[in-house]
């Protein structure tokens, strides 16, 4: 289930040219880190780049830290406690209690009552510092020194950095095991819910080092898609990625599992993909708007729908060949939508959080 946005994508491709160098760029990260989420009012027409289902409640995650949480299917809105004022990218439940977060400068966040309360798992700094101990230790076993050095060089890049490099998607299987992506190839991998992490980056084949925007899993296979149309996919169960033959080479933003066993992919320009067959299927899909996808969510009745920057929501016809137009384009970019307990849809963005009946939505082509 990806969470990935193309806000997130957006915001990254805005600060990676003006990577934090210097001593009081360094300062102002770790300010925000250290620095609680303020409480705002009217917070629900922030900006949002995520929301999700914990049990029967909604959990949305946004810039400077905002976390929201509605008990009534989106109608009512409250401010969580969190710890860390950085811009959130991602979130996700793996039931009604446990649940993580992910954002800029390295942070993952989890909370172990539905949301209400958050605690800092990781940051940029000990995200780096993890992989560039990674690293040296594989440089003893390598077959390639070489390769092995450039891995080292780029961990102590990361390192010399700071912790000012975003992770922009996560998954959990379940509360003891899960993955964070994201900026130049980062990802950690715990098998204790959080309590530690180990860097994943020598398991990952992305040898550029591509920024990687969105996750899934399908059964014991976990997928990886990202930019410069990067796709990996693992058959281990998350432990070792290879790449697949891409169909595209623009950027990937979300990818979500559907129940038949093939994957939704969606991009930049409207591009999408049914995945199938470990990835040996790759077919593309019929669009009606070329317009950058952002994020995707499986609804309770197995159906898959992708949301744009335009605003618009698509559906997966029955045939399984196009995307058809559930919601018209609404002017304003949607970064995030899932379902709610009464059935409705709640969609994330610049605009804010709103409600969708799908009950009135009708497709049309």
């Amino acid at each position: 289930m990806s969470r990935s946005t193309w806000a997130s994508g957006l915001l990254l491709a805005l600060a990676l040219p003006f990577a934090l160098t210097t001593q009081a760029q360094s300062l102002a990260v770790s300010g925000v880190l250290q620095s609680p989420a303020m409480q705002v009012p009217n917070a629900a027409h922030a900006v949002f780049s995520s929301v999700v289902r914990a049990g029967e409640r909604l959990v949305a995650v946004g810039e400077r830290g905002l976390i929201l949480l509605s008990d009534d299917n989106g109608q009512q809105w409250r401010q969580a406690h969190v710890p860390v004022s950085v811009g959130l990218t991602a979130v996700q439940f793996v039931d009604a209690r446990h649940g993580w977060a992910v954002g800029h400068a390295g942070v993952v966040l989890a909370s172990s009552d539905g949301g209400e309360n958050w605690q800092v798992q990781l940051d940029g700094v000990r995200a780096a510092q993890l992989e560039l101990s990674a690293a040296q230790d594989a440089l003893a076993s390598a077959s390639d020194s070489d390769a092995a050095q450039a891995r080292i060089d780029a961990a102590q890049r990361l390192v010399d950095d700071g912790a000012d490099k975003p992770l922009l998607d996560l998954h959990f299987s379940d509360a003891h095991h899960g993955m964070v992506v994201g900026a130049y190839g980062m990802a950690l991998q715990t098998h204790d819910g959080g309590q530690s992490w180990q860097s994943m980056v020598g398991q990952i084949d992305n040898p550029m080092g591509l920024h990687l925007y969105a996750l899934a899993q399908q059964g014991s296979d976990w997928y990886l898609a990202g930019e410069q149309g990067f796709l990996a996919h693992s058959a281990d169960a998350g432990q070792h990625f290879e790449q697949l033959q891409s169909p595209y080479e623009g950027t990937f933003f979300t990818l979500v599992a559907r129940e038949d066993g093939s994957l939704l992919l969606g991009g930049l320009k409207g591009n999408a993909f049914l995945i199938r067959d470990g990835g040996d299927s790759i077919d593309a899909l019929a669009v009606p708007m070329p317009v950058s996808f952002s994020d995707g969510t499986r609804l309770a009745d197995g159906r898959v729908l992708l949301a744009n920057q335009a605003g618009a929501v698509f559906v997966l016809d029955d045939a399984g060949k196009r995307l058809k137009i559930l919601q018209p384009a609404q002017g304003k970019p949607l970064a995030g939508l899932t379902q709610a307990a009464d059935g409705s849809l709640v969609v994330a963005g610049f605009a804010g959080l709103s409600s969708l009946s799908l009950s009135a939505a009708k497709a049309s082509e």
